[in-house]
């Protein structure tokens, strides 16, 4: 544990990336390893800087729940969460049949593609009302996503963004969804044994930055209009699939 600690190189990296993850979570609900896994894989080995893009999401989360505690609405998010549950072992289950690089190379051309058709279309698309049954479809997709690469965020937020939900809505559906999701994709590591004394070496540092980070994305969030709110998060995911095409290369 106390490996990291005394890295001093590796202690920066790991707080900053602590820092920008929580403020991007504490602003929009998700965003945690957009930004602060490039950080981290600097500072730590792969799996556990996966480990920590879930432990910092699940930490954030549950720091800037009461922003929009009044927005979660548990009865209509139980058909998306259950199935999401459902798909992350059927992702995990398929993950050695496929390849990660064409997976993560086909979301992230969709997701281009999408976002830059959205920000010139300034909100002129919208799904029409109703739908729910296609909720828990969603969240398979999620939870199956989520199995195969951990983007289990993915497919709720388009599915928001195409509702036209007002953003303490549609941030209550991605916070709770990906709380739910990441926290089984910890339990399961708990209980393969994958958790180690670098891990919580890691999360020492990483705990104390995501809250920080996470009260000042916050804090912003709630002087957001839905305009806005709508802008950054269509911003993050043309981010996320500009990396995604990055990374598969």
């Amino acid at each position: 544990m106390g490996q990291i600690l005394a890295d001093w190189q590796a202690l920066a990296l790991v707080l900053a990336g602590a820092l920008i993850g929580g403020f991007v979570n504490g602003l929009t609900g998700f965003g945690t390893g957009l930004t602060a896994l490039p950080l981290w894989l600097q500072a730590v080995e792969p799996l556990i800087a996966a480990q920590l893009v879930s432990a910092a999401s699940v930490i954030g989360h549950a720091a800037s729940v009461r922003v929009i505690a009044h927005a979660i609405d548990w009865r209509r998010l139980a058909p998306m969460l259950i199935a999401g549950l459902v798909g992350v072992p059927i992702g995990t289950w398929v993950l050695p049949w496929i390849s990660v690089a064409a997976f993560k190379l086909s979301v992230g051309l969709v997701l281009i593609a999408y976002c830059a058709f959205m920000l010139l279309a300034a909100g002129r698309v919208r799904l029409p009302g109703g739908q729910r049954g296609a909720e828990a479809t969603i969240g398979l997709a999620g939870g199956v996503m989520g199995g195969i690469a951990g983007l289990s965020g993915v497919a709720p937020t388009v599915w928001s963004a195409l509702k036209g939900w007002p953003k303490d809505q549609r941030r209550a559906v991605l916070q709770i969804f990906n709380t739910t999701i990441l926290t089984a994709m910890l339990a399961a590591s708990l209980a393969q044994g994958l958790i180690g004394r670098l891990f919580l070496g890691a999360l020492v540092v990483t705990i104390p930055g995501t809250l920080v980070g996470s009260y000042a994305g916050s804090f912003l969030y709630r002087r957001l209009d839905d305009w806005r709110f709508d802008r950054i998060v269509l911003a993050l995911l043309l981010a996320s699939g500009v990396g995604l095409v990055w990374s598969a290369r």
